[in-house]
């Protein structure tokens, strides 16, 4: 819609015979004309006025305005679309610009912004460039500079980073120069405005009701769980998932750089690092929040992605009365995460053994979930481990459920199907003891749930408006 919109500017007026410009550079002026514009709107704006209007007031008198502006000016483009001009106005005084229909769109889960003329889009699942430009790398910047001022965070030539959070959830990752060579780069993580429920996952084919069952009885039964997987896998969203089966009335603290989680339950504490200053003082790192979380009375810690000297914390309080914790990590497979996890631990200052670290991990972490963002852009949990010990120094793991990848359909979506390895979890005995008791057909080997019969329908019915990607799995 977006682009239909503006395909009018491309063609030239009835009864000349030039051809008609590039669409890239017939963009690039219409958005030099509205940043114009709107530079005279911010002008005409009676400040005193404004305080007293309420949103949608203040956005008529902006319409009206800006068509007031319009009609008065030479036009620069032909065929313009008026009513996309003042849209875009009003998004460029309370939004992002030219990025806010990809912001109101549920189905575009990234929008990359790689200078002012490349703009990339994520939507179900596959990358696309669009010719949505900006202005110039001033206008951009400006953009930046406002997402950063909303919360607080300032971005400019002495601080050229940025890492903020929308009010809608979604995170923004901002870099400028003298850092980012070819202009101001931005990037937007979106999340859906209605949260994933497990039963989205069970219709997209992301995990099958037998891995679900097996999770479900883990964190009920207060079992230390890791999610590891690549960026975009969805570790997020299955962490939130996953939550909904802590049982009521338990105490919750979160812990995150960059508050993303949205645990739909009661008794949640939620905390969230604050980087440094300009100063370069006042960082509140997720080390020094996992410490002060253990002084307010948790049942159980959530910390969003473990990535720094905060690991050996974190093991800590899952050894010392915090069972049933749980964390996502960076990883490609599940011994990998393990070893990320060896490293964190020595970024703590301690110089420990090798042979501790990994004994005090094994004791720690019990269940390992593994996800990964197959072809097609489709997530799948493709292992379900168990650390059981060490043996001679190593890790014995013990995979309970996977995916097998087998190929690719027609629409190159990833398709493959669960199964079962046929091995019993050592901490059924523990849940059991409590009440919880798995059956041992849960687990015998076997093919579950064909992904043919289940992901690519949840594909086409997004694509038909029925379900609507809303989330990053």
């Amino acid at each position: 819609m977006f682009l239909q919109s503006f395909r009018s500017a491309e063609r030239p007026p009835s009864g000349h015979a030039e051809p008609a410009l590039p669409t890239e550079t017939v963009e690039a002026d219409f958005q030099r004309l509205k940043t114009g514009i709107h530079r005279e709107l911010l002008d005409s704006l009676d400040l005193s006025r404004i305080t007293g209007l309420s949103d949608e007031e203040l956005r008529e008198d902006i319409r009206h305005l800006a068509e007031g502006m319009l009609r008065s000016r030479n036009r620069k483009l032909p065929a313009i679309d008026e009513d996309r001009l003042v849209d875009e106005l009003i998004a460029e005084s309370f939004g992002l610009g030219p990025l806010e229909p990809y912001m109101q769109d549920p189905d575009v889960t990234d929008i990359l912004v790689n200078g002012p003329h490349e703009v990339y889009v994520e939507r179900l699942g596959r990358l696309q460039e669009t010719n949505t430009v900006f202005a110039d790398e001033e206008h951009l910047l400006q953009i930046i500079q406002r997402v950063a001022a909303r919360v607080g965070r300032r971005i400019d030539e002495h601080s050229p980073m940025v890492d903020a959070r929308l009010a809608d959830g979604s995170r923004v990752n901002a870099i400028i120069a003298p850092l980012a060579l070819e202009g101001p780069v931005l990037s937007i993580r979106r999340f859906g405005h209605r949260p994933l429920q497990v039963s989205d996952l069970l219709v997209r084919g992301s995990i099958c009701p037998e891995m679900l069952k097996l999770i479900e009885a883990a964190v009920e039964g207060r079992i230390n769980v890791l999610i590891s997987g690549g960026t975009g896998a969805g570790k997020t969203t299955f962490l939130n998932n996953v939550s909904r089966f802590i049982p009521a009335g338990e105490r919750l603290v979160t812990i995150e750089d960059s508050a993303e989680l949205k645990l739909q339950r009661k008794h949640v504490v939620k905390l969230e690092t604050r980087p440094k200053s300009a100063e370069g003082t006042a960082e509140v790192a997720q080390r020094d929040l996992v410490r002060n979380a253990l002084r307010m009375r948790p049942d159980r810690i959530i910390l969003g992605e473990v990535r720094g000297s905060e690991a050996l914390d974190m093991l800590q309080a899952m050894n010392t009365g915090h069972e049933g914790s749980l964390t996502t990590i960076h990883a490609n497979d599940t011994r990998d995460a393990l070893s990320r996890l060896e490293v964190m631990v020595s970024m703590a200052g301690f110089d420990l053994p090798v042979a501790v670290t990994r004994r005090y991990i094994a004791s720690a972490i019990t269940l390992v979930i593994h996800l990964a963002r197959l072809k097609g852009g489709v997530r799948r949990v493709t292992r379900i481990s168990e650390i059981t010990a060490l043996d001679s120094g190593e890790y014995v793991i013990q995979d309970l459920f996977g995916f097998q990848q087998t190929g690719i359909d027609d629409r190159g979506i990833a398709r493959g199907h669960f199964y079962a390895t046929g091995n019993r979890p050592q901490f059924a005995r523990r849940l059991a003891d409590i009440g919880i008791d798995l059956p041992t057909e849960l687990f015998a080997a076997r093919q579950l749930t064909p992904d043919s019969a289940v992901g690519p329908l949840s594909y086409t019915a997004a694509a038909e408006g029925t379900i609507a990607l809303e989330d990053h799995i």
